[in-house]
């Protein structure tokens, strides 16, 4: 009787351990998301101005996202996407990914030219990945003139500064493998790895990269 005491005392020990670490690892989540703008205090981020491109970069939570620019990511994302996701067999509906780009916890950074249009975003979100805290990349898309001028680079570079600031454990992201393009972007530019998490047998693969957590 002894022994199963003490053992069901580690029990409940261990279980009390393993709720205190995912209480605190959601706290860092639910702090991440009191933030209404991430961008503003980095301020040399709020600006691209380099291979001829001339850009603003803002940051808003999803209530903040005026329709039209909802429409033109949605469009854009169509346009680039849809034929890979038929291809896959994932497929493609327009409602479905409007109604994942108008999540509540969703977030974008808008990147704007001199003219005040739209030219490339990403939709991104603070959120709890299998355990773990992170900031997870659901879409990064650019209207063609802004392509292969490191646009997109530098708008990754802020989603880790994003995990780095908030003490979250890492960026991920999900591509197609069918995806050459973003396959090589994530996987040779950014240096991300296949995630732990990534199925074996799917058309899709999630990769991430560690955020150096502040200290």
């Amino acid at each position: 009787m002894g022994r199963k005491s003490a053992k069901g005392k580690e029990r409940k020990l261990r279980r009390k351990e393993e709720n205190e670490i995912t209480e605190h690892l959601w706290k860092l989540v639910a702090e991440a998301n009191k933030i209404d703008d991430p961008l503003a205090p980095l301020v040399s981020f709020q600006k691209y101005n380099k291979n001829g491109l001339n850009l603003t970069i803002s940051c808003h939570k999803r209530e903040s996202v005026e329709e039209d620019i909802l429409l033109w990511a949605l469009n854009l994302t169509k346009s680039n996407m849809e034929s890979l996701y038929e291809e896959s067999g994932w497929g493609w509906k327009d409602r479905d990914k409007l109604q994942e780009m108008k999540d509540d916890n969703a977030r974008y950074l808008i990147v704007k030219n001199e003219d005040e249009k739209p030219v490339a975003f990403i939709h991104f979100r603070f959120d709890l990945d299998y355990g773990q805290p992170v900031v997870y990349c659901y879409e990064i898309q650019l209207e063609s003139e802004v392509r292969n001028k490191g646009l997109g680079f530098f708008l990754m570079q802020i989603l880790q500064l994003f995990a780095i600031k908030n003490s979250l454990f890492k960026v991920s992201a999900t591509i197609l493998r069918i995806n050459d393009k973003s396959m090589d972007f994530f996987m040779r530019k950014l240096k991300f790895t296949e995630d732990e998490t990534s199925p074996d047998d799917e058309c899709y693969m999630i990769v991430s990269k560690l955020a150096r957590v502040k200290t």
